[in-house]
């Protein structure tokens, strides 16, 4: 999830760089030879594997202090990447503010879900936040006979039993509130600042956020020169990489092929953790992870038809 971002990212990103594609052009010309099919796939890859080897660092400094390294790290790129102003009118600056706040939210609850969870189930159970707010802001009645089947999907996605297991599904429900709310924040951030300086602003607020509560977790551990180095590498994979992807394959696909591949994230998630942390799902969570995804799909494509 260029969980900003996010994720990061990656609806989080996507609702940023739809309507800033140009300004990056200059910045991945180098990317322009890549299909933009494996270019995308490069980006989810890369968030995922940020995502996984963060979890290998919850022992050390735990999931509210990683959240303060990667957007913290990821915040001070953005910034010198776009240089926006700081000097902003009332009305950008609360709306800068709200999308900070719903970053470090969003950030902080994936990964205390994650660490209670496998990453693949705490992704879709996140991802359904945007998804609803995708299928509930359309009339037709097909969208919402797909936020039946996405929560259908998250009912057999389950838990892994005991109170750790309900508390994750829990915690990964609010990261679900705070991306779906992360969606149109984003995009109205993205319309009163140009380029991705709304978004760097609203990550570097987001560390502000995030910071007590990682001082609180990770202590001295945040000075170990070790734990910044992992720090900084995971904010790479998961901010920078996968934002200068997503960017570059919005400059030559749709919104609708964009957002079809990235509703294949949860599952390329559940792979990048099988192979990198050696998790396993259940039958019964691999329907329900696939259930998630083949919605996303059909309301991506029904909204976009209907539009």
């Amino acid at each position: 999830m260029s969980v900003e971002a996010g994720v990061g990212t990656k609806a989080a990103h996507a609702a940023v760089t739809v309507g800033s594609t140009d300004t990056a052009g200059p910045r991945a010309r180098g990317l322009g030879t890549v299909p933009a099919p494996l270019l995308m796939m490069i980006g989810m890859v890369s968030t995922q594997l940020g995502a996984v080897f963060a979890k290998q660092l919850f022992g050390t400094v735990g999931p509210a202090a990683m959240t303060v390294l990667r957007l913290g790290f990821a915040a001070v790129v953005l910034l010198l990447w776009w240089r926006p102003s700081f000097r902003l009118d009332r009305r950008t600056a609360l709306a800068v503010a709200g999308l900070g706040i719903t970053i470090a939210g969003m950030n902080i609850c994936f990964y205390l879900s994650m660490a209670r969870m496998p990453v693949g189930v705490a992704l879709t159970v996140g991802m359904a936040g945007p998804l609803m707010v995708a299928a509930l802001s359309s009339r037709r009645a097909r969208d919402r006979l797909w936020t039946l089947l996405a929560g259908a999907g998250i009912a057999m996605l389950g838990w892994q039993g005991g109170a750790a297991g309900l508390t994750g599904m829990l915690i990964a429900a609010a990261c679900a509130v705070f991306w779906g709310a992360y969606v149109p924040m984003s995009a109205r951030v993205g319309a009163l600042l140009p380029g991705g300086g709304g978004l760097a602003l609203a990550m570097l607020f987001g560390t502000v956020c995030a910071l007590p509560f990682g001082l609180a977790e990770g202590g001295a551990a945040l000075a170990d020169p070790w734990v910044l180095a992992f720090g900084f590498g995971v904010a790479m994979l998961s901010s920078l990489v996968p934002y200068t992807c997503e960017m570059e394959t919005l400059r030559r696909v749709s919104a609708l092929v964009f957002g079809v591949l990235l509703s294949l994230e949860p599952a390329i998630g559940a792979v990048v953790a099988l192979i990198v942390l050696s998790e396993t799902l259940s039958p019964g969570q691999v329907i329900g992870l696939t259930s998630v995804v083949v919605a996303s799909i059909g309301v991506i494509r029904s909204t976009r038809t209907a539009s």
